[in-house]
């Protein structure tokens, strides 16, 4: 991962994760065995939690397939890492605006038709 070609964004738009894409045979599964999946996860996640709220979609996608990891949620992972490589100078900083009124503002983003698996419409 030291010459990876840094990304821009936490999550590739072109992955389309799914638990078809998980290992099946015996040979696939052997494979992954030597892949450190989960410990990337559990990471990311502990970034996420502590400084960096913009991994959360992406810790909340690759999470799903800790159980039984394929290649491309593999890849996946290794995509979020190379977005972090290129983001380490990021800072999150709260200040307080000085106004008269203060509001609390409020985004969601549910994305129900992007779980493949459960399609929740």
């Amino acid at each position: 991962m030291h010459k990876a070609k840094e990304v821009t964004t936490p999550f590739g738009q072109h992955f389309k994760l799914s638990t078809t894409q998980s290992p099946i045979t015996q040979e696939e599964k052997a494979d992954m065995e030597s892949v450190p999946y989960a410990s990337g996860v559990g990471s990311i996640m502990y970034r996420m939690v502590c400084s960096r709220p913009d991994l959360g979609y992406a810790v909340s996608v690759v999470r799903r397939f800790m159980s039984n990891p394929g290649k491309v949620h593999w890849e996946a992972l290794k995509w979020i890492l190379r977005y972090l490589k290129g983001s380490l100078e990021s800072v999150l900083l709260f200040q307080r605006q000085k106004t008269d009124k203060d509001a609390v503002t409020g985004y969601v983003d549910s994305d129900y038709a992007g779980n493949i698996d459960q399609g929740n419409h």
